[in-house]
């Protein structure tokens, strides 16, 4: 293995910048669920899948919160994807069909086709594993047949039901029976049922609801289920004749169930396993669920879920069993059982005796909603709401609101989202057809334009939610792009199918036609001139118009691309420069003063669509293609400077807003919006503001920032915006800058958040606060008086006249609302008096006692005249009103609602919530001071458990607001740096000074080793430089720096370190006094550094043959001596110290893993150890024996916090008295972790949102790799880079042993 890595080494010269991925995924908008096909919804086990039309979203519980999670997007489909099953005897595998007449078997687990069954003969409508079939999946389309499909065994392949075809009717689904083998059902659209089953006699269409006899009217079977408990009752649903009960055998029909009133039709229904006789059904006009039990022909209870109707449901097996997080409650809180009710239940149902069965409904809308039903406590585990159902075809942020997206869908919708909280905040009234472009109206007008395949262009009114204008000018045409002017906002372009550019305004009077040869695709107004227009056409060319003259001929044509050009982009910075993605493959620029193509940027290998430039570095452009991928160029000589492969499928839009530049959002037609940063591409600007070089450093003018090679500048309104105010302060100058440019640079999720609570931490006054302030994660200090406000609000605010857009909730759900923030901030009589408003007098009352005896009397009476007939009591009010606090913070916490716990610690601290004193006298009682102390604890701890729920999202950022949120300074840096978000970090910790100076100077010093590579060696002596005590960190600089004996000298002065011969005298002295660090130090910066090699190793071995060494005595000497230069390390000579220094640095880096429980790589560091050892002549003072025995030790007292994982993990063997003797040995070697709260594993943004990266296989598990993948030095091995972010802290060599530092920071 060493050779080849050698020779490959030295053939790409010393120094090697392994490419890794720059463009951060750090966002994901998940798509709904189609409404056009029956099967789109499966379950299976703890996890469940959906449909949009082209991708399937599959989701997983996770077990330690209790909730789901995206897992998985599959979107190999390309035609709209018919029906799915999930196979009953794997969780892990589902099949799917679509309508190009394919099917697929698929795993979930490894992300991949297992079998692929291409010519279905006819477009699946319905598909089910054959139960008892072993691998088998049965489809049928139309009138049948119903084909079988064996994937494996001796007999794979398709063969025909003998009976099961030549049907006269539509078969609309099918069904087999679950134990009965072979017995199956088919429903028509006849209304009809056609059961076979083996050796007896088959009944083709027949139960037809009795209404139809005689009559050929339709009435399409809608759902239909095998009841669980017999083997021939079966339940069927018809559009119009509602529900029945059928016998199989006798072909009777056993009940008819009749609805409350006769408009309510069915349109799936679903068996609940938990309750045997109980079914679940969902109405198809609005969305209420049903609950029935067979015994009785009406249902036992109705609940309003959504304004719109179902289209599917399905009810999960298992309902997902409540964890107590043991880390706040020791004891198991005994009210944690699966039925016990934690949201008060609607009170809607007239049969008030009757409790819902325990168990979750995957509920599917007609809108596309998607959510997640606890039936037990009556509320949603998880909604996602109108999402889009189909490809998006175009996004945009709103000219003046950074967090907010508009996305337009072959789906007929326009939705504008919440990019902060992934949600969507106004969706556009009716079809539109597809709608393929929008444009925003300029500044803050709520206007969007829309351009739509069949309905001509529209303009939208956001806020009011109506349509405002139509524009019909190229009839029935597509209209493939719209753009607003943004120069001059009366006019409007829009190009189509017909061969027009038309420019109008606003109120529709056509300025000018242009006619193109052939259709138009895309157009583009000029940043510069508001009379200048480009277009491209399908004729291959790109042409410019001049609005000002009244000529109708292009001022400019430009000839190039060999296939059709779709869209133009001028650039925002540089005047006369545009670009444009043509078919062929390639993005051309052109630049219009020279009448030339400048350059060709290839490398896509399918038609571009999304184009972006970039509105503060002038060179970078981002194209988006039918490749599935993204790619970012330097314009200036071409280069691609990264790839991104995370969409499933066509890459059609890109956008960025200029205040936020290095945000981007793609859309795709794998349903999804994505979020990016490209902030890495450009990192050394940041450092630039972190170090506090001049403003040469960081702004410049686009001529400067266009020389190739050149660092890059800011060149755009934004970044000069921030010099322009920054010049105006007086004082806090440093402070703002770091502030804004970060705010510049980061990604949205938290980032604003940060800063705000950082500048409450710092003593700002709170008037400042910005209005979103309220909405993320507030300051404890500030958590009372805001939700108390919200509150307020909630009960004043009566129905606002809110069109169309997404309906706001009715008044009786906002005074609900607003009880519920009074009850938890301890405010119980304005809670008593909305309950009673909504006439809930049992939960006034309870509570009323907590207010006075007197206020409870008043209550009764006022109760008695309403006669209610039954009191229910919930555990809420009841802790609030007896002041038991803990236990509501346990009851919370266990249902992993912990924004809801931290309320009421919150509340407790504040001495809202009290313990009732009873009329005893001479008692003492516990002062308010004491239980408030303890309620300080209880805070903490919720904000911890929050702060680590938001960190194993993915969602870095968040939880250090968190821990900023109780004043925990150390642990806000702490999830910063386990998240990697270095620059941030340090941002963050210079405005917090002191408290945070530990961590920063960690955070500066990784940072450092992030930019030691070549055209950066400065800048990490800068950042060096910003930590007191530096000596030691610049030596390990200097003693890195490849270059000639003038280069390192200079970099040696640039340091204030002496010169290279002045180092070998000083190392040598340094070895005759026995100073063994210094000597290791001098003789790294000496022009022969390999000599310090053999002086600390003989020292480390030394050691280590000691018995009581620790790992502080030797793990200074082995981190100096990772910095020697690579290019001698790697000579052939020193192939013997070399393998030592890589056990050695192995095996303390396995020891320091262990200290810092990073659990995912200390078997992959020992077996790295062991390896090495096994393949190379060395002495050294260790064992392979002793190694896997300290491993096993480690494992066996560990494997119980590792393996919190499922609820299927293997069972728990307790640890032998030998191996808990060893791994108490080890930790005495491992002494305590200097830095507070860095234990645990690194987890980078975005790190469990779905990827398509080349699926990749870590070299350390052989699992396929969840998140962003760090490529190690061979170009072919992959780790996740989580996993190198960990080992490059603990161990800086790679992994592959070639004695290559690492770099994934």
């Amino acid at each position: 293995m060493d050779t080849d890595n050698l020779e490959w080494y030295t053939k790409n010269n010393a120094d090697v910048k392994i490419k890794m991925s720059q463009v951060k995924q750090v966002g994901l908008l998940a798509a709904g669920c189609q409404p056009w096909n029956k099967d789109v919804c499966a379950a299976s086990e703890d996890r469940f899948a959906y449909c949009a039309t082209l991708a399937i979203y599959v989701y997983q519980l996770d077990h330690r919160y209790n909730e789901f999670k995206l897992r998985a997007i599959m979107s190999e489909h390309k035609k709209t994807i018919t029906a799915i099953s999930w196979c009953p005897h794997n969780p892990e595998v589902f099949a799917s069909a679509s309508a190009d007449n394919l099917l697929i078997i698929w795993n979930v687990a490894e992300q991949k086709i297992v079998a692929r069954l291409d010519n279905t003969k006819g477009i699946p409508a319905s598909l089910s594993w054959c139960w008892n079939a072993g691998d088998g999946v049965a489809f049928v389309s139309h009138r049948g047949p119903l084909y079988l499909w064996a994937i494996s065994g001796l007999d794979a392949g398709v063969t025909i039901h003998k009976e099961a075809h030549s049907f006269l009717s539509d078969i609309c689904l099918f069904r087999w029976h679950p134990v009965k083998k072979g017995k199956v059902v088919f429903g028509h659209t006849d209304g009809s049922l056609s059961i076979f089953q083996p050796g007896s006699k088959n009944q083709k269409h027949v139960l037809r609801p009795e209404s139809l006899e005689g009559t050929d009217e339709e009435d399409p079977v809608t759902a239909l289920e095998w009841d669980p408990l017999s083997t021939d009752y079966l339940l069927v649903a018809n559009q119009h004749n509602g529900i029945r009960m059928v016998d199989s055998e006798g072909l009777t029909c056993v009940t008819t169930f009749s609805f409350p009133s006769s408009a309510a039709s069915v349109q799936c229904l679903a068996w609940v396993p938990s309750a045997p006789g109980m079914f679940i059904t969902g109405d198809s006009q609005v969305g209420v669920l049903r609950i029935w039990n067979v015994s009785r022909s009406t249902p036992l209870d109705n609940f309003k879920l959504k304004k719109t109707g179902f289209h599917a449901l399905h009810v999960l097996n298992s309902p997902p069993a409540k964890k107590s997080l043991s880390s706040i409650s020791p004891t198991k809180s005994h009210y944690t059982s699966s039925t016990s009710e934690a949201v008060p239940p609607p009170t809607l149902s007239q049969n008030q005796a009757f409790s819902l069965p325990p168990g979750h409904a995957v509920c599917c809308f007609m809108d596309g909603g998607v959510g997640l039903y606890d039936m037990g406590a009556k509320k949603w585990d998880f909604l996602r709401d109108l999402g889009h159902v189909e490809t998006i075809f175009d996004c945009k942020f709103k000219p003046d609101d950074p967090n907010l997206l508009a996305t337009a869908s072959f789906d007929g919708t326009i939705k504008v989202w919440d990019i902060n909280t992934l949600t969507a905040v106004y969706t556009s009234p009716g079809n539109e057809g597809v709608v393929y472009s929008l444009s925003w109206a300029p500044g803050d007008l709520n206007c969007i334009a829309g351009a739509t395949s069949r309905n001509g262009a529209f303009i939208w009114d956001v806020k009011k939610g109506k349509m405002i204008t139509r524009f019909n000018e190229h009839g029935n045409h597509g209209i493939f792009c719209i753009a607003w002017s943004h120069k001059d906002s009366k006019r409007i372009a829009t190009c189509s199918g017909d061969g027009f550019c038309i420019i109008r305004t606003i109120d529709g009077r056509v300025l000018h036609k242009y006619k193109h040869p052939a259709a138009v695709f895309g157009c583009d107004w000029s940043q510069n001139n508001k009379d200048m227009i480009a277009t491209g056409c399908e004729d291959k060319n790109v042409r410019v118009y001049y609005l000002a003259t009244s000529s109708d001929q292009p001022l400019k044509v430009f000839t190039g691309h060999l296939a059709k050009v779709f869209h133009v982009r001028w650039s925002p910075l540089r005047e006369g420069i545009l670009c444009s993605g043509s078919d062929d493959g390639t993005v051309r620029i052109w630049d219009y003063t020279q009448d030339a193509c400048i350059n060709v940027l290839s490398g896509h290998t399918a038609p571009v669509r999304g184009l972006m430039w970039n509105t503060e570095v002038p060179y970078l452009l981002t194209s988006g293609s039918w490749d599935y991928t993204i790619k970012v160029w330097d314009t200036r000589d071409g280069t691609c400077l990264d790839t991104c492969y995370d969409h499933g499928a066509d890459v059609y839009g890109l956008t960025c807003h200029p205040s936020r530049p290095f945000t981007m959002a793609s859309c795709s037609r794998d349903s999804t919006v994505r979020l990016w940063s490209l902030t890495p591409l450009i990192a050394p600007l940041l450092v630039n503001v972190l170090a506090d070089h001049s403003w040469d450093d960081i702004i410049g003018n686009t001529d400067r920032a266009m020389v190739p090679g050149a660092t890059p500048l800011l060149c755009g309104k934004v970044s000069r915006d921030i010099k322009q105010e920054l010049d105006k302060l007086s004082s806090e100058v440093r402070v703002k800058k770091l502030r804004w440019f970060s705010e510049c640079f980061s990604p949205p999720g938290g980032s604003h958040n940060l800063w705000d609570l950082v500048s409450v931490i710092n003593g700002q006054d709170d008037s400042l606060l910005p209005q979103s302030y309220g909405k993320g994660i507030m300051h404890m200090k500030h958590l009372v008086r805001f939700k108390t406000s919200e509150a307020q609000e909630l009960t004043i605010v009566k129905m606002s006249k809110f069109g169309g857009g997404i309906g706001a909730p009715s008044k009786e759900e906002r005074l609900r609302d607003a009880a519920e923030i009074h009850l938890r901030l301890g405010q119980i009589q304005r809670y008593c008096e909305l309950m009673v408003e909504l006439g809930e007098w049992d939960k006034a009352l309870s509570v009323a006692p907590g207010v006075s005896i007197k206020y409870w009397k008043k209550l009764m009476q006022r109760r008695a005249d309403q006669l209610m007939q039954e009191e229910n009591h919930d555990v809420i009010p009841y802790c609030i009103a007896t002041g038991d606090v803990r236990k509501l913070v346990n009851f919370f916490t266990a249902r992993g609602q912990l924004n809801e716990a931290l309320l009421v610690a919150q509340g407790a601290c504040e001495g809202n919530i009290h313990v009732p004193q009873t009329a005893v006298i001479n008692q003492t009682t516990t002062t308010d001071s004491d239980d408030i102390q303890a309620y300080n604890g209880l805070l903490q701890c919720v904000c911890k458990e929050l702060a680590e729920w938001y960190f194993q999202d993915g969602r870095a950022v968040l939880a250090a607001c968190c821990h900023l949120a109780v004043d925990n300074t150390e642990l806000a840096m702490a999830s910063l740096i386990r998240g990697n978000e270095l620059e941030l970090a340090v941002c963050v910790g210079l405005v917090l000074g002191e408290s945070a100076n530990q961590a920063t100077h960690y955070v500066l010093e990784l940072l450092a080793r992030k930019y030691m590579t070549t055209p950066t060696w400065d800048l990490a002596a800068d950042l060096l430089q910003m930590i007191p005590d530096n000596e030691v960190l610049l030596a390990k600089l200097c003693a890195f720096y490849p270059g000639s004996s003038s280069e390192i000298d200079q970099i040696h002065e640039k340091c204030g370190l002496p010169s290279l011969e002045e180092c070998q005298a000083l190392a040598e002295s340094a070895v005759s006094e026995g100073d063994i660090f210094n000597a290791v130090k001098y003789y790294l910066m000496s022009p022969e550094p390999e000599a310090a090699l053999l002086v600390g190793i003989a020292h480390v071995k030394e050691q280590l043959s000691d018995s009581d060494w620790t790992v502080d005595s030797v793990h200074p000497i082995l981190d100096l001596l990772g910095y020697i230069r690579t290019d001698r390390l790697i000579l052939a000579k020193f192939t013997e110290a070399r393998s030592e220094l890589l056990i050695l640095s192995g095996y303390i880096g396995a020891l320091l893993a262990i200290r810092r429980q990073y659990s995912s790589i200390v078997p992959a560091l020992y077996e790295y150890t062991s390896q090495l050892m096994k393949r190379r002549e060395v002495s050294v003072p260790l064992q392979i024996e002793q190694l896997s025995v300290e491993l096993e030790a480690w494992m066996a007292c560990t494997q119980s916090l590792i393996n919190s994982r499922g609820p299927d993990e293997a069972p728990y063997t307790p640890p032998s008295e030998a191996q808990k003797a060893e791994h108490a040995h080890l930790l005495d070697r491992l002494q305590e972790e200097p830095l507070r709260g860095l234990e645990g594993p690194d987890y980078v943004t975005g790190s469990n949102l779905p990827s398509h990266s080349d699926v990749q296989v870590s070299c350390f598990t052989g699992l396929r790799i969840q998140g962003p993948v760090f490529f190690l030095e061979d170009g072919k091995s992959a780790i996740s880079l989580n996993d190198a972010l960990m080992w490059a802290k603990v161990n800086p060599f790679s992994p592959l042993g070639t004695g290559v530092r690492l770099n994934p920071f």
